[in-house]
């Protein structure tokens, strides 16, 4: 029989896809003041990986990670996951009147994940193969593990999530997360 061990603590961050500075400042307010305060973020990214988003938001997307400094417990991944998506909806916009005012419907999306020293996971609400659902309508999967003194993708891992510069984002972010013993 296994002895059941406390639940070690991890380290949280939010992936954001945006189009204007102004929307993505006040969503950070938002998530800093519902999560604590950003310990490391990422330089603003271009974003260029699918169009999948592009009829709700439009074109020239941007992509900035940030790291949150309080570690949580993984099982509140599901409650967060809904925060962000109402924090997404506080700015949706009227469908009609985007059309009119040609701006985009949907001018951001947050996806929180975690961290570990072992893993890097993501939530979504979409269902797939090598996704395990965690409760309140939302499923999480491991996006990289770590291996060989780096993190790497799995055969479902995102692109973009395999590309050097977000391998050596979270391999930093790991270093913050192993001095704090998380």
């Amino acid at each position: 029989m296994g002895i059941i061990r406390p639940v070690e603590q991890v380290k949280l961050f939010t992936a954001i896809l945006f189009g204007n500075e102004g929307v993505l400042n006040t969503a950070r307010e938002k998530l800093s003041s519902a999560l604590g305060p950003v310990d490391m973020s990422s330089p603003v990214w271009t974003w260029s990986h699918s169009n999948y988003y592009e009829k709700e938001m439009g074109a020239d997307l941007k992509r900035i990670f940030l790291f949150f400094e309080r570690p949580v417990t993984p099982d509140l991944l599901a409650d967060i996951k809904n925060m962000t998506n109402e924090i997404e909806g506080s700015f949706r916009r009227d469908q009609e009147q985007c059309k009119e005012l040609k701006l985009p419907e949907r001018p951001i999306n947050i996806d929180p994940g975690y961290m570990t020293l072992a893993k890097v996971v993501l939530a979504s609400t979409k269902n797939y193969a090598h996704r395990i659902y965690i409760g309140r309508g939302i499923y999480a999967e491991v996006a990289l593990y770590y291996q060989d003194k780096t993190f790497q993708p799995l055969p479902h891992t995102y692109p973009d999530y395999t590309g050097h510069e977000y391998i050596a984002l979270f391999n930093t972010a790991r270093g913050l997360t192993r001095n704090g013993e998380r």
